[in-house]
């Protein structure tokens, strides 16, 4: 390391300590942002000294579970640095960098604005693009907006790097058309696809003709086994794929994970067919860095939840289960995992923060209706409390069992009041709200502040 790197770096690491000391979260981003300002190739330095590369991860949905899912499986081998708090802009990662002095392989979790950039300063052995949903159309547009500086950040890839693509994502299938060293992934079970393509599915049309696709099974969104019958445009053949997949209510899954490696039956502790794409992407990423399918069926059965995703939090007596929801495509998977075991006492926080997304009209989208007739009380709250219940009532929910309180911890409160000694409060918090909500469990003692061990 040169004597300017050097400095740079020992005054990043002195920032993020005192943040820390001060019981502040900016130790997962001053840092890097310092960093960032004093020199932004000083990120290219860093990365280049990882002897086993780097790779990203990103996605619409999923990539902080996914990428902490990969870390469960690599960590048995490597010597990881990864932004396991899930700070995932350029600072974010300069700052997990700083953090390190004895890894050998970098895992990032990249915001899908941040990715050309961060493929530009990294230099990834490999790349893992999940999915593209429609979300926060106020700060990144349209999805093919998106897709677009994706397409061209994957040209601009040297040809060894790896790229690791969701096959059943027809934007991200097509990203990879022209590439050698490409992993695709998917699921291949038509039990538990959808009867039809949903409402509000994002890329109904081919990318080639426009015509619009036949879906032979629909899994999550739009994702699937797609067919144009205009152009013939179809899903490829997958190199990776979950069989035999099994979903255990609100406890966990399990499915057949085939590789050109090998196959192998994994368990994990989550539930939902979205945990199961997420699960098959760490799998196909570990397997572009040489990692047996064993390794990675061990990796997954340990792993147990990302930072604020299907998290379970004792609260006394109680328990607290917190799944995120951003945008129609996630929310509406949460909730169809929640029909296989209905919470009697719901929570839902929806927030209008420039992290959330300002323009929250995406509720509409989101199919409650499914679930309504079958929950006994909801609470709403959050910034936009009275928006939402609003739509929970054009959904179909009563008024006598509705409770709009915009104070997140008055609804924390009553929502712990209304649910029995032994058994859970189910909260569905948008992003900002899920950090309030895990500030105020943190002053009472029931977790850890999210910055605590994080890079």
């Amino acid at each position: 390391m040169d004597v300017k790197l050097g400095l740079e770096t020992i005054a990043a690491r002195a920032v993020g300590a005192v943040s820390r000391a001060a019981g502040r979260g900016g130790g997962t981003t001053l840092p890097g942002k310092l960093l960032w300002k004093l020199d932004p190739a000083s990120v290219d330095a860093l990365a280049a000294r990882l002897t086993s590369g780097v790779a990203l991860v990103s996605a619409t949905n999923g990539k902080t579970t996914t990428t902490a899912m990969a870390a469960k499986i690599l960590g048995q081998e490597h010597r990881l640095v990864w932004n396991r708090a899930g700070a995932n802009l350029l600072s974010g990662l300069a700052s997990a960098l700083v953090s390190t002095r004895a890894a050998d392989l970098g895992l990032f979790e990249a915001d899908e604005g941040a990715l050309p950039e961060a493929i530009r300063r990294t230099r990834p052995r490999v790349v893992s693009l999940a999915n593209l949903f429609r979300d926060q159309l106020d700060r990144y547009g349209e999805l093919e907006l998106v897709a677009d500086r994706w397409r061209t950040a994957v040209e601009r890839l040297p040809g060894w790097t790896t790229l690791v693509v969701n096959a059943d994502d027809p934007i991200l299938a097509e990203l990879a058309e022209d590439r050698e060293q490409v992993v695709r992934f998917g699921l291949d079970d038509p039990r538990h696809a959808r009867p039809s393509l949903q409402h509000a599915a994002d890329s109904k049309y081919c990318v080639r003709c426009g015509h619009p696709y036949d879906y032979a099974a629909a899994y999550v969104g739009h994702l699937g086994d797609y067919h144009c019958p205009a152009c013939g445009h179809e899903r490829p053949p997958l190199d990776v794929a979950a069989r035999e997949i099994e979903l255990v209510g609100l406890t966990g899954s399990s499915f057949r994970l085939d590789t050109p490696q090998g196959s192998a039956v994994v368990e994990l502790a989550l539930p939902g067919l979205y945990n199961v794409y997420n699960a098959v992407a760490a799998a196909s990423l570990a397997l572009a860095l040489d990692v047996s399918p064993t390794v990675i069926a061990r990796g997954l059965a340990d792993f147990s939840a990302a930072f604020g995703r299907f998290e379970r939090i004792p609260a006394g007596t109680k328990t607290i289960v917190v799944l995120l929801i951003k945008n129609p495509a996630g929310a509406n998977e949460v909730l169809r995992t929640l029909e296989t075991g209905v919470p009697p006492v719901l929570v839902i926080a929806l927030n209008d923060a420039i992290a959330d997304g300002q323009d929250v009209s995406w509720i509409w989208d989101v199919d409650f209706e499914p679930l309504l007739p079958h929950v006994g009380r909801v609470v709403a709250t959050g910034d936009r409390a009275a928006e939402l219940g609003l739509r929970l009532v054009y959904g179909g929910l009563s008024e006598d069992r509705l409770e709009v309180i915009p104070r997140l911890e008055r609804a924390l409160d009553r929502g712990l009041g209304l649910v029995e000694a032994g058994t859970e409060l189910v909260i569905l918090p948008t992003y900002t709200a899920m950090l309030s909500l895990r500030g105020i469990l943190t002053e009472r003692g029931f977790v850890r502040p999210y910055w605590d061990g994080a890079t």
